[in-house]
């Protein structure tokens, strides 16, 4: 699933092209892609029909673009959700599911969805700070982001840090790849208890994580198959760095141990079984 770096590389595609820019027309091809418009996808065309976009905005792994009516444009990727580019004559994509014509006939904006896990919504009101993203927490990236905060309310809980780090709630935009990414390079195994850290090891945390982000930024993202690329159909490079996530036998970069892969709530952790000591160990 993408990621804040996937997300923030597709909001500066988007930055380039669509502030200024009015929308001409709206096809939803598939109506799962705008399910949770209560409305239907025909009332969800005709919303954004003569709108202009002025701008583009981001909330850890959520994107969307406001409008000059106050409202905005929300997207979640889901698992495999693009948006791409394109001039109008060139032939639709297999999984395209909605596309965004503009008034002046430069490329128009594809929303493309192999499995259909993303969606576009319509936030009334939105344009600031859509109502159904309120609940997630600023992510580690954003200047207002509170370090002390953060760390008190880490240190509250009685979780293992890797799950904390998936919170959405208290910390934003990082998922499986950048938490085990975020945790090799603090040394600390996934099943760690937060209550045990102390505010210097929060502190050094959340430095790995901020690193870790801005340098999968500058890459473009991390893409392991075609599902994720930029606006302009290209995929990212963070996967040519990584340390942990998905290198299960290779030795680890620190000390040569092979990475373990284990099984994590439905998912994977990886770690170096020598640098990241299990808790109690």
């Amino acid at each position: 699933m993408p990621e804040l770096p996937e997300v923030e590389t597709i909001r500066a595609g988007l930055d380039r092209w669509l502030p200024g820019r009015s929308i001409a027309a709206v096809e939803v091809l598939h109506a799962r892609s705008v399910r949770n418009h209560e409305p239907g996808p025909d009332h969800f065309a005709a919303l954004l029909k003569g709108r202009t976009i002025t701008g583009t905005a981001r909330r850890g792994k959520y994107l969307w673009l406001p409008l000059d009516s106050g409202d905005a444009l929300l997207c979640h990727l889901g698992m495999s959700g693009q948006f791409l580019l394109k001039p109008a004559a060139e032939p639709a994509e297999k999984h395209l599911r909605v596309r965004l014509s503009f008034a002046d006939d430069q490329p128009e904006l594809r929303f493309v969805d192999q499995r259909i896990f993303g969606y576009l919504d319509y936030a009334d009101g939105g344009a600031e700070l859509p109502a159904s993203v309120a609940h997630i927490a600023r992510d580690p990236l954003d200047p207002l982001f509170d370090d002390a905060e953060y760390s008190a309310r880490l240190r509250r809980k009685k979780t293992e840090v890797k799950r904390s780090l998936l919170d959405q709630t208290l910390i934003s935009g990082i998922g499986n790849i950048y938490a085990d990414e975020a945790l090799w390079r603090s040394r600390l195994h996934w099943a760690h208890p937060v209550a045990e850290l102390s505010e210097e090891k929060v502190a050094e945390l959340l430095g790995h994580i901020r690193d870790v982000l801005a340098e999968a930024v500058t890459q473009g993202g991390t893409s392991f198959d075609s599902q994720y690329v930029n606006v302009n159909g290209q995929g990212g490079y963070f996967s040519l760095v990584i340390n942990a996530y998905g290198r299960e036998g290779e030795p680890c970069k620190r000390c040569g141990d092979p990475i373990r892969r284990e099984p994590w709530m439905n998912r994977s952790a990886y770690s170096c079984p020598t640098c990241q000591k299990p808790p109690g160990a």
